[in-house]
């Protein structure tokens, strides 16, 4: 699987973006797709999940009612819209996908099996 993440730039603080990652090669609908951001100096953090089939998100609490995760099964593609940015969401995100994830496991980024380059966000004051 190789995964292409795009979308990332420079916004105001209250601005939106929208991540997308596209997929190729292995079967894409049977995978789950993480996002993680990664801000200097810290270590990379899980944002959110989207389950394979059912399409089923989750979400850190401080992105909770701000950021959604979609997919596009037909596009081989997922987003992440984020609204309501905040200086805090400044990072490089990460798109990655995981073959045998269980609600226990998608938070983990050792559980995912393939990972995207990263887009850098960054969200200005």
């Amino acid at each position: 699987v190789q995964l292409q993440a795009s979308g990332g730039g420079l916004v105001q603080a209250g601005g939106s973006l929208r991540l997308s990652c596209a997929g190729s090669g292995r079967t894409f609908s049977g995978a789950t797709m993480g996002w993680f951001r990664q801000a200097p100096g810290k270590e990379r953090e899980f944002v959110a999940a989207i389950w394979r089939r059912t399409g089923s998100a989750y979400y850190t609490d401080s992105v909770k009612g701000r950021f959604t995760a979609t997919r596009d099964n037909a596009k081989n593609t997922v987003y992440l819209q984020m609204n309501s940015l905040k200086p805090e969401d400044t990072a490089v995100y990460y798109c990655a996908a995981g073959f045998s994830l269980t609600l226990s496991t998608m938070r983990e980024p050792t559980s995912y099996d393939y990972w995207g380059q990263g887009t850098l966000v960054t969200v200005s004051s």
